[in-house]
């Protein structure tokens, strides 16, 4: 994420000058000189406390990602035959297709989604750990068998726990403009 600080040099409005007049620009206040040191007192401050947020997260480990991505504006489907579906999108909204392959050993890491997900999996067993699980007790899903993330800062990890590869086909539905996935800290409901 990029961001832009400006802090201000003076009191009063902002002119432009020419190169020449701003090497000799009169000295500071001891009043702004004051505020300056105050805010970047401040700015260090939330910085260091936002740190353990950083350190605290739990990244990925033998986990891949093919993503493709494709946005509307909205989606209504409606399917009136047997099975019925309805799926109504109204706001603006990016849209995921996501084959992961996790190494036996590998997980994803905690992390959640700020929109639902279903998952189907395609060979190998996932091993899916709720964050709010204080037994950090998995479900198993193997081939052939489905789950539903349901987002919204529903926090989980998905392991592979088996000796071949995990393969798994996912379907995001994720509000326009947001990161798809966010790295989470450890709930510490888990031994990992």
């Amino acid at each position: 994420m990029n961001i832009k600080i400006q802090i201000p040099t003076s009191d009063t409005t902002s002119t432009k000058m020419p190169a020449a007049s701003l090497r000799s620009a009169p000295a500071r206040s001891a009043t702004t000189r004051a505020n300056r040191r105050a805010l970047f007192v401040i700015l260090g401050l939330a910085a260091s406390l936002s740190w353990p947020a950083f350190v605290s997260a739990t990244p990925a480990n033998g986990f891949a990602s093919d993503v493709t991505k494709a946005s509307f504006d909205s989606l209504h489907i409606v399917y009136a035959q047997e099975p019925k579906i309805r799926l109504l999108v109204n706001d603006p909204a990016d849209y995921y297709a996501v084959i992961n392959t996790v190494v036996p050993g590998g997980y994803s890491g905690w992390h959640t989604h700020p929109g639902p997900s279903v998952v189907l999996v395609k060979s190998g067993v996932a091993t899916v750990y709720d964050g709010d699980d204080p037994t950090c007790t998995p479900e198993i899903y193997p081939a052939g068998t489905a789950f539903v993330d349901s987002g919204d800062g529903h926090v989980h990890m998905v392991r592979n726990e088996g000796a071949a590869n995990l393969i798994t086909q996912a379907f995001q539905i994720i509000p326009a403009g947001e990161a798809r996935r966010i790295d989470a800290p450890s709930p510490g409901t888990c031994p990992f």
